[in-house]
């Protein structure tokens, strides 16, 4: 099974705009379709709370014409047009069981748009886009507060039956999860509270497949800033994106890697190969 996984910051952008950035995002989506996936998880569609519109779903359908789409936007009270998740399946898949979770997280953040989970027969496949912690800070006990709940959440479902779960975490865990770990100590995604964030969820029986299979490779990078023009060029990113699995299926991961993203700056897509 081929699965994979990716920030988009912005559907509609993606789809329908004609600026340079946007003919770089086409240029990721043909590179998805070739990859010819089973499951692709896709955050941050930045959609209302309608959804897509017909003209998304005809775009859509005309790149990945063999798959179903299910989608979860931002609703009130939350921000309109913010956050937001998506799914698409391959539709010969057996019709999984889609659910739109709620962790009784703090604030908004359950009406965000932020999880989907697919339920097949024998295993889970749930996609997050975690809350970032903000500008100065402002959001991280927020956060810190999403991060165990969420952790809860995974653990309920692993034990039920095995789990394969992506997104956007917005952390880098390691000191070899980003290009400059000195000078952000407080940056948000690399405050120490983030991270053992995410260290207690892998405790709780989960594998970062990424560093299952490559060890201590360093210089592999998930998203760049735009902020900062020449990020991509320097290679100056983060790790951020993961797929992470059950520990029991671990053995069964044959490839986790990112698919290049060209020069478009921000995430680049994850793929996840796995023998189920």
């Amino acid at each position: 099974m081929k699965l994979i996984s990716w920030n988009i910051d912005s559907l509609n952008a993606a789809l329908t705009a004609e600026s340079a950035r946007a003919v770089l995002s086409r240029d990721v989506i043909d590179a998805l379709v070739k990859e010819d996936a089973d499951i692709i998880a896709i955050q941050e569609t930045k959609l209302s709370a309608k959804g897509p519109s017909k003209k998304h779903l005809e775009i859509l359908a005309d790149y990945f014409p063999n798959h179903k789409i299910v989608w979860r936007s931002s609703i009130e009270p939350a921000r309109k047009g913010y956050a937001g998740t998506m799914f698409l399946y391959r539709d010969s898949l057996a019709e999984p069981e889609v659910t739109y979770p709620e962790i009784e997280a703090p604030s908004t953040m359950d009406s965000e748009g932020r999880i989907i989970t697919l339920e097949f027969a024998d295993f889970y496949v749930t996609q997050v886009y975690t809350p970032n912690a903000g500008d100065g800070l402002k959001r991280l006990a927020e956060r810190e507060e999403w991060d165990k709940k969420y952790a809860e959440y995974l653990a309920e479902l692993d034990s039920k039956k095995a789990v394969l779960a992506t997104g956007d975490y917005n952390v880098a865990h390691k000191e070899i999860d980003l290009a400059n770990p000195a000078s952000n100590r407080r940056s948000a995604g690399f405050t120490d509270e983030e991270r053992s964030g995410f260290t207690n969820l892998l405790a709780k029986g989960f594998t970062d497949t990424f560093r299952y299979v490559h060890g201590d490779v360093e210089g592999v990078y998930t998203w760049w800033g735009q902020r900062v023009k020449t990020s991509k060029i320097n290679n100056t990113g983060w790790r951020i994106d993961y797929w992470l699995v059950s520990n029991r299926l671990a053995d069964k991961v044959t490839k986790s890697e990112m698919i290049d993203s060209g020069a478009r700056q921000d995430h680049t897509p994850i793929v996840l190969e796995i023998e189920m």
